[in-house]
């Protein structure tokens, strides 16, 4: 049944969501009739959308321009999401040790639809290869965070989301063929680990491990960005793989603070399970 369908939906609010959506950086600001096209709807719908989220503090109007733009108030909702989310509460502490003594670049992301976005950075004291604010999307086909997480699901799963996912090409490395896919899945699923070698960014090398909760479910990926200058696949797999598998092992096994661990234990568990046998690494 579509959601939309049932008398529950409130189709003014997910319209209104949709003009918040409509905004990003293609579509900075925007005047009415732009914010009406879009978001699909009418002049007028856009107007009362634009008004009534400008009065809410969600949207700044210009009053030179009159063009519209979100206000910083728009982050009020990711900020809660991110100091109330249990397991980047519980990875904090070790994603900052793992930073520190790898000094490079820490990254934590979980699936959102086809992709992985980022929930917890930290970035590399000595270099930064590239910008990847907290919040960032980037496909799973083509990133080391998704393609970890895709290794832990049943094949026809993983498979079903890399179909229904448009690949594109970002750089001349970036794997777009199915079967090739599938291979690196494959091998993944083996290793205990996936990595990326400027497919997204030129010039980032990136390598993640899978994080799971207590039942062994994959939840997230562990990543480190690591620049193709400084390393080759083969040191740096040898390097931190280890590491980071360490640190995913503590975050997925070591008994969470009171406050998340509901939430982390998951539904209908009572107490921590036995850890889960760790990974191999090369």
């Amino acid at each position: 049944m579509n959601p939309a369908d049932s008398t529950l939906y409130v189709q003014s609010l997910a319209t209104g969501i949709a003009v918040l959506d409509a905004f990003d950086p293609q579509h900075a600001s925007m005047s009415l009739p732009e914010i009406a096209a879009a978001a699909g709807i009418s002049r007028s719908a856009a107007q009362r959308f634009a008004f009534t989220l400008e009065a809410l503090g969600l949207l700044l109007k210009d009053p030179v321009s009159k063009r519209y733009s979100l206000s910083s108030r728009t982050l009020d909702a990711g900020c809660h999401y991110l100091q109330s989310h249990s397991l980047l509460d519980r990875a904090n502490p070790y994603l900052l040790e793992l930073n520190r003594n790898a000094g490079e670049t820490v990254n934590l992301a979980e699936p959102a639809g086809t992709d992985m976005i980022y929930i917890g950075r930290f970035p590399s004291p000595m270099r930064l290869m590239v910008h990847m604010p907290v919040g960032r999307r980037i496909p799973m086909y083509c990133s080391s965070t998704g393609r970890a997480y895709l290794s832990c699901l049943p094949e026809e799963q993983a498979l079903a989301i890399l179909e229904s996912t448009q690949r594109i090409r970002f750089t001349p490395n970036t794997v777009v063929d199915l079967e090739a896919l599938l291979d690196r899945l494959q091998i993944a699923r083996q290793e205990g680990y996936a990595y990326c070698s400027e497919e997204y960014y030129r010039g980032d090398l990136a390598l993640a491990v899978p994080v799971f909760d207590l039942n062994h479910h994959v939840v997230a990926s562990l990543q480190m960005s690591v620049p193709v200058s400084k390393w080759s696949l083969k040191k740096a797999v040898s390097r931190f793989i280890p590491m980071m598998q360490d640190t995913a092992r503590l975050i997925s096994t070591t008994p969470p603070t009171q406050r998340p661990l509901t939430s982390f234990l998951g539904p209908n568990i009572e107490q921590p399970v036995a850890p889960a046998a760790p990974v191999k690494s090369r």
